[in-house]
């Protein structure tokens, strides 16, 4: 179970996944480059695995403290190669972030939108949009299902008071769509026919 959502959480998360992955391999590969290339070269000072990887680390991310640096070509050819992926990665992550967040904004201005534009609907329509909307109920927000409600509470209106009956309570003179048996502000019984109204 707990692999099916650690395969769904990487699908989804793709764009992220791709970058960190990178760099990872690119702090792996470039350790062991350089280990490979300096560690038996007099007067270096990456001689061990960790110190290697150490460095690789520093380098990618552009801190570079000097404490260990490659003195042959080859090395340098490695540390140029991590440089420039470190900042390509850094840079692509953050195009990244700011992509997904100019998604998230876009959606949620055309569903801002799309809401004010609702309350113009009539039947048919306003039912299609309410069916939209409970097809994605599992990514509603709190206030995308308060929304719906409201739209719900909106189709039935419109729908109740395009009804031809109406009842009127004689008592306090309150409408009802739906025939009560009882008024709901005073209590009367409203079981007579003749309490009824047509609305036109």
């Amino acid at each position: 179970m707990r692999i099916n959502h650690f395969y769904t959480y990487l699908k989804t998360n793709i764009s992220f996944v791709i970058p960190i992955g990178l760099v990872f391999a690119v702090i792996i590969l470039g350790g062991i480059g350089v280990y490979l290339v300096e560690h038996n070269r007099p007067g270096a000072n990456i001689t061990t695995l960790g110190n290697a990887l150490w460095w690789a680390i520093i380098t990618i991310t552009t801190v570079g403290y000097g404490d260990y640096t490659p003195i042959t070509p080859i090395g340098r050819v490695i540390a140029v190669v991590v440089m420039f992926s470190g900042i390509g990665i850094f840079v692509s992550l953050v195009t990244l972030l700011s992509q997904r967040r100019l998604q998230h904004t876009e959606s949620m201005l055309k569903l801002k939108l799309k809401i004010e534009d609702r309350p113009k609907l009539l039947g048919d329509e306003t039912k299609t949009a309410i069916k939209d909307e409970i097809d994605g109920i599992e990514m509603m927000t709190e206030e995308d299902f308060d929304r719906l409600i409201i739209m719900i509470k909106g189709l039935r209106r419109t729908l109740l008071e395009g009804s031809k009956t109406s009842y009127k309570c004689s008592r306090c003179r309150i409408v009802y769509y739906i025939k009560p048996r009882f008024c709901s502000n005073c209590g009367l019984e409203l079981s007579d026919p003749s309490k009824s109204i047509s609305s036109s």
